[in-house]
C-alpha cells in the first residue's frame, strides 16, 4: 500500500511547482498577525497614558480582539471553505490593514477597543485560510511538517520583528505607528498573493448557516466575558447571566452541528484522540502563557526602565529559540514521538515560568533571557507539531474548519489567561499602600502610577513609584507562577491524550 501511495503524492506535488513561493504569500499573513500582536503590549504603557483607560478597560484593550477572533475563526474557517479560501484571506487581509488605521488613530479607551474589536473581525479570516492552503498545497507529509514549520516560524519572527520595529517607531514617532506597519505588509501580501496563491475550497460545501454564526460568536463571547467578569469583579449579577447564555448558545450550536447535513463544523473530528489533544493542548498552552506574553512589555518598560526598543530586542530570545524549534520539530516528532516532542516542550516551558517566580525589580538581564529562550524552544516544539496533527487529522475538503478549530484554541486560551492571570495582576497590584495625596488613577495601572508620579514631589514620588513597581512585580509574579502550573499540568495530559499518535511518513 505504501508503494502505491508515495508516487502519487510525489505526482501531486510535483504538479505544484509554484508552493514554495505561495507558501512566501502565505507566511506575510501570519507575520502581519503575529506583529500586530507584539507591538500591543509594547504601545501599552503609551496608550494607558494618552489615553487614561481604566485598569478594566486596558485589560479590554488587551484582550477583546481574541473574544472576537475567538468567536468567529470557525464561522470564518468554514465561510473560507465554501467560498475559496484564498478570496477570504485576500479580503481579511484588505480589511486588516484599513481597520488597523482605526486603531492607530483612536482617540479614547471606547474607540480603542471598538477597533480592536473591528480588527478581530478581519482577523479571523487569515490565520485559518493560511493553515488550510497549506494543506491542500502540501500533500507530502514531510513537506506539510516543513511548511508548518515555516509557518510557525513566521509567526515567532513576528513576535520578535514587532518588538524591535515597534520599539524603534514608538522612540520616533506617536503610538499609533506601531498598527500603521501592517499597511505595507498588507500590500505586498494582496498584490502577491492575487498571482501566486492558487483558490481552493470545499467541492460540496453547503450552505454557510448563519444561526450557527451566532451562536458560535454568543457562545464563546458570552462564556469568556463571565469568566473574565467573576475573575475582575466577583460573582456580580453579569456573571450567571452571560454564563449561562453562552454556555446554552455553544449547547445549542454544537447540537445545531449534529443535526445539519453540512455543518459549519463537523463535530466526529473531535472523536480523534489526536486530534483533540492537540486542540486542548494548545487552549491550556497559550492560556498559561499568557501572563508573562501580556505584562512582561510592561515589567522591563515601567519596572526596570528600559526603552521600548529595549524591550523589544530583550524579547528576542523567545522568538529566535520559536524558530528554531519550529523548523525541526516535524523531524523530530518522527524520530521520537509526537508525545514525547509536545509534552517536553510544554514541561520546559513549565519549568521556565516556574523559574521566573524570582523575579524582582532588579533581576539581571541574563536570567530572563535565558528563561525567555527556553520558553521559545518548548513552544516552538508543541506548537509546530500539534498544527501538524491538526491538519493531518481531517481531510483537504475540512481544512479551512479544523484549523479554525486550533487558532479558536490559540485565542480562547489567550483570551481567558488574559482575563484570570491578567486579573491576577491587576488585583495584587491594586493592594499596594500609596503616599497621601496620590490620585486614585495610580491603582488602576502601573501606566496610572507613572503618570500620577509625575505630578508629586520628588520625596513622594520616588515613595509611589517603588510601592508600585513592587506590587506589580508581586502580581506578576504570582500569574507566572499560576502559568508554570498550568504548563506542567498539560503536559501530563498531553502525554496521555497523544499516546499512540505519529506524523504521516511520505
Amino acid at each position: 500500500m505504501t508503494s502505491t501511495l508515495r508516487p502519487a503524492r510525489t505526482t501531486e506535488a510535483v504538479r505544484r511547482p509554484g508552493r514554495w513561493l505561495a507558501l512566501g504569500v502565505l507566511v506575510l499573513a501570519v507575520l502581519l498577525v503575529a506583529v500586530d500582536a507584539t507591538v500591543l503590549g509594547l504601545a501599552t504603557p503609551y496608550i494607558s497614558e494618552d489615553l487614561n483607560p481604566t485598569g478594566t478597560q486596558l485589560l479590554w484593550i488587551g484582550d477583546v480582539y481574541s473574544f472576537v477572533i475567538a468567536g468567529l475563526l470557525v464561522s470564518m474557517g468554514s465561510l473560507g471553505d465554501r467560498i475559496g479560501r484564498k478570496r477570504i484571506l485576500l479580503g481579511g487581509a484588505t480589511a486588516f490593514g484599513a481597520i488597523s488605521v482605526l486603531n492607530a488613530y483612536a482617540t479614547t479607551p471606547e474607540s480603542m477597543i471598538a477597533a480592536r474589536a473591528l480588527l478581530g473581525v478581519a482577523g479571523a479570516t487569515l490565520m485559518p485560510a493560511t493553515l488550510a492552503l497549506i494543506r491542500n498545497l502540501f500533500h507530502d507529509p514531510r513537506e506539510r511538517s516543513l511548511a508548518v514549520g515555516i509557518w510557525g516560524a513566521t509567526a515567532s519572527a513576528g513576535t520578535a520583528v514587532g518588538p524591535v520595529l515597534g520599539g524603534f517607531l514608538l522612540g520616533h514617532f506617536w503610538w499609533g505607528s506601531v498598527f500603521l506597519i501592517n499597511l505595507p505588509v498588507m500590500a505586498v501580501l494582496v498584490l502577491v498573493g492575487l498571482k501566486l496563491l492558487p483558490e481552493s475550497r470545499n467541492p460540496d460545501p453547503g450552505p454557510w448557516d448563519l444561526v450557527s454564526v451566532a451562536l458560535s460568536l454568543v457562545g464563546v463571547i458570552g462564556v469568556v466575558y463571565a469568566v473574565k467578569e467573576a475573575a475582575a469583579h466577583g460573582l456580580t449579577w453579569a456573571v450567571p447571566v452571560t454564563g449561562v447564555l453562552g454556555a446554552a448558545a455553544l449547547h445549542g450550536f454544537v447540537r445545531r452541528q449534529l443535526t445539519l447535513p453540512k455543518p459549519l463544523l463537523d463535530m466526529r473530528l473531535f472523536r480523534n484522540r489526536g486530534f483533540s489533544g492537540a486542540v486542548l493542548a494548545d487552549l491550556l498552552t497559550v492560556l498559561g502563557m499568557s501572563g508573562l506574553v501580556f505584562f512582561l512589555s510592561q515589567y522591563l518598560q515601567l519596572v526596570q526602565g528600559r526603552s521600548p526598543f529595549e524591550a523589544g530586542l530583550a524579547e528576542v530570545p523567545a522568538a529566535v529559540g520559536a524558530v528554531g524549534a519550529g523548523l525541526i520539530a516535524g523531524r523530530t516528532a518522527r524520530r521520537f514521538s509526537v508525545r514525547s516532542v509536545v509534552s517536553g516542550g510544554l514541561a520546559a516551558v513549565g519549568l521556565a515560568l516556574a523559574s521566573l517566580t524570582l523575579l524582582t525589580q532588579s533581576t539581571g538581564y541574563p536570567v530572563l533571557g535565558a528563561a525567555l529562550l527556553v520558553v521559545g524552544v518548548g513552544a516552538g516544539f508543541s506548537f509546530t507539531v500539534t498544527a501538524d496533527v491538526i491538519l493531518s487529522s481531517v481531510p483537504k475538503e475540512q481544512a479551512g474548519a479544523a484549523s479554525a478549530v486550533s487558532e479558536t484554541a490559540y485565542e480562547l486560551g489567550a483570551a481567558l489567561g488574559i482575563a484570570l492571570l491578567g486579573t491576577i495582576v491587576t488585583g495584587v497590584y491594586r493592594g499596594f499602600t500609596a503616599p497621601a495625596g496620590t490620585p486614585s488613577g495610580a491603582h488602576e495601572s502601573l501606566g496610572g502610577a507613572v503618570e500620577a508620579a509625575a505630578g508629586l514631589p520628588a520625596d513622594r514620588s520616588a515613595e509611589l513609584l517603588s510601592a508600585a513597581r513592587e506590587s506589580f512585580v508581586s502580581g506578576m509574579t504570582i500569574a507566572t507562577g499560576a502559568g508554570a502550573l498550568v504548563l506542567l499540568a498539560t503536559s501530563a495530559t498531553a502525554w496521555f491524550l497523544l499516546r499512540g499518535q505519529r506524523l504521516e511518513n511520505a
